[in-house]
């Protein structure tokens, strides 16, 4: 089963994943594209690539573009159509080798359903759980809502008593539904201090199969995972055995050939495991496994595909060092992890500390609705867990990146964390412990931050001018004045007033009362600058009138404000405003309803979740905007409320429900 072109049934970062090692083999590579990647990287890595007239969902279309090309097999990546049993069937049907386990097996395993029961028929340990809602006396609460088919945390809601289980049901439903193309949902026991670990299995088509250790994904939000390690904090020699034996037992008890994962949940308490369900894919995860273990993973999809035999035995898997993953999230932690998109004017990550960066992005890349908010995946490699923490919190830190809000700081706060450092990781980290969402920065540091910002504008503009170019900015034929010019910082503002010296410094202040600035060296991507005897180098790039400004911390994101202000529209008391460009998918109230602080109004759909636009307080609907079904755009009005009293805050959302 030999083949020399595969062609990836995927985009993004995954794409180049697979590209990358299928090139290292000798293997060309064919891609597919929508016009919404016409420019995406991965489309240029490929050796040819083919657009899509519909889009990544149309398998009889990719399928068509194998033979089209001359691709042998088919590598799905994950998401998508890599676990649509269907799909698998029609690629080996159409005379194509598929890079994964067998149409059957996914079939099986995709249904959560099915796999719970054949897990309780191969002895692995399961979570109580039940297939009606009617029945959910019988699991009690709190208890999750679960989709049947899908995973990544799409159709899963968490149910604290039985008023709010209706709700509950429809909205994982309607999830499920537009995700997977599946309503069906169940119930199961709920853990709240629980850990999420999984373990990786591998197995050709000659009967042998073996596990690579596990890999711990407690830190989740929305039940999707941000950040992924292996070996787990928790897991010590006895229990790797035992979940690696479980995992091996139901694999052999389904045959399973190719990657996989097998997932559990660990009570924190007693550290008993139960099994959740089967991966029939390569998961987002799996770089953390490939660096403790040495073993490339896609390379081993593509070796089971060829019908080659793995040559190796369990025992002959060592585990040494540890591994972090972060998912760097196009999104807004600072505001419930609600999608963000733009365009990135900036994405440069930093020489040093050197780290694997899997990322589907680069400066110039436009991050829509249309696709998962993941931008990256950043590995970090060590000896030890707490050196793997802090260089990749350091790499995150150093990474330049503007015009899309992304998790970035939020990340690099966990991973300092001490509660992370000490491994207390369990699945309601994020609301238990409340690491940073966003930058903190000091008057001192901003302002510094601000003075390279404005030096290097004042620099850019020098090097620019057309006349006169020698001469110092705002130079008279008589003492130099002072220049000033205003950046905004969130709602801090931040006014730099400095003046040429003579000895081409700058003093800064309207007297030089704030000290001195030198500029050592300046370029049009950096400046290397002294303000009151602290040097560094700052990346910066600017982007009409904002401008991304590196600091040790992460990057600062300042608007350049006009020397005169222009008027502008004020916000209407009571607008509830759109977080996110998105489709309204639910509206809940119409003109002269009284709503409640907190109630949900809207439920709009983006990057393929559901999101509940709240009442900020109590008071009567007067204008609805929206309707089922419309989309609307980032500011956009929905609807109005008369306040009963002024409200408190700006009108939010809660995130997701």
């Amino acid at each position: 089963m030999s083949f020399s072109t595969i062609l990836i049934a995927n985009r993004g970062e995954i794409a180049r994943r697979i590209i990358r090692t299928a090139h290292d083999m000798g293997i060309q590579v064919v891609a597919v594209f929508v016009d919404a990647d016409a420019d995406a990287p991965f489309v240029v890595d490929a050796d040819q690539s083919v657009r899509l007239e519909t889009g990544y969902l149309d398998g009889a279309a990719i399928i068509k573009a194998a033979h089209a090309t001359g691709a042998q097999a088919i590598h799905p990546g994950y998401g998508f159509l890599s676990e649509n049993a269907g799909f698998a069937a029609d690629v080996i049907n159409a005379g194509l080798i598929w890079i994964g386990p067998s149409p059957d097996v996914i079939s099986g395993m995709g249904d959560k359903l099915a796999a719970k029961r054949m897990a309780v028929a191969a002895g692995v340990p399961t979570l109580i759980s039940v297939d009606t809602p009617d029945r959910a006396s019988e699991v009690g609460y709190p208890l999750l809502v679960k989709a049947a088919a899908g995973g990544g945390g799409k159709g899963m809601r968490v149910v604290g008593t039985a008023a709010e289980l209706d709700e509950a049901v429809a909205s994982a439903r309607r999830e499920a539904l537009s995700g997977f193309g599946d309503d069906r949902v169940f119930l199961e026991r709920y853990v709240a201090a629980s850990r999420h670990v999984e373990i990786q299995i591998l197995g050709d088509s000659h009967g042998n199969l073996v596990h690579l250790g596990e890999r711990e994904c407690s830190i989740q939000r929305r039940h999707q995972k941000l950040i992924e390690e292996s070996p787990s904090p928790v897991v010590d020699d006895a229990m790797r055995a035992a979940m690696g034996q479980a995992a091996l037992q139901l694999g052999h008890s389904i045959g399973y050939q190719s990657t996989g994962t097998v997932e559990f949940l660990v009570d924190d308490a007693t550290r008993e495991f139960y099994f959740l369900e089967v991966n029939t894919r390569l998961q987002v995860e799996h770089p953390v496994t490939e660096e403790v273990t040495g073993i490339d993973l896609v390379r081993e999809q593509i070796r089971v595909a060829r019908g080659e035999v793995l040559g190796y035995e369990q025992d002959d898997i060592t585990f040494t060092g540890h591994a972090i993953e972060a998912r760097l999230c196009a999104e807004d932690a600072d505001a419930g992890f609600l999608p963000a998109t733009g365009t990135l004017a900036a994405f440069a990550p930093a020489d040093t500390p050197v780290v694997r960066w899997e990322s589907g992005v680069e400066q110039g890349s436009v991050v829509s609705v249309s696709f998962d908010p993941m931008l990256a995946k950043v590995v970090a490699y060590a000896p030890t867990r707490t050196e793997a923490a802090a260089v990749l919190a350091l790499a995150l830190e150093r990474l330049h990146i503007g015009g899309v809000t992304t998790n970035r700081d939020f990340l690099a706060a966990t991973l300092r964390h001490p509660s992370f450092i000490e491994g207390d990781t369990t699945t309601d980290f994020i609301e238990r412990v409340r690491p940073s969402r966003k930058l903190t920065l000091t008057d001192t540091d901003l302002h510094r931050a601000a003075t390279a910002a404005v030096l290097w504008i004042q620099g850019q503009n020098r090097a620019e001018a057309g006349v006169l170019a020698h001469l110092p900015t705002g130079w008279r034929n008589a003492r130099l004045p002072a220049q000033r010019l205003s950046v905004r910082y969130g709602d801090r503002l931040v006014e730099v007033t400095y003046q040429s010296r003579r000895d081409g410094s700058f003093g800064l202040g309207n007297h030089g009362d704030q000290g001195i600035a030198r500029v050592h060296r300046h370029s049009a991507i950096d400046i290397d600058i002294e303000v009151n005897g602290r040097r560094s180098t700052a990346r910066i790039t600017r982007a009409g009138d904002r401008i991304y400004v590196q600091t040790p911390g992460g990057t600062v994101d300042f608007t350049i404000l006009a020397r005169f202000e222009i008027p502008g529209a004020e916000l209407t008391t009571g607008g509830l405003n759109a977080p996110m460009p998105g489709t309204v998918i639910d509206v809940r109230v119409a003109v002269g309803d009284r709503v409640a602080a907190g109630s949900t109004l809207v439920v709009m759909e983006a990057m393929k979740m559901e999101h509940h636009i709240s009442a900020p307080a109590d008071g009567t609907v007067t204008e609805v905007f929206v309707r089922i079904g419309q989309q609307v755009g980032n500011g956009d009005a929905l609807l109005m409320i008369e306040p009963d009293t002024d409200p408190a805050s700006d009108p939010a959302t809660d995130g997701a429900s």
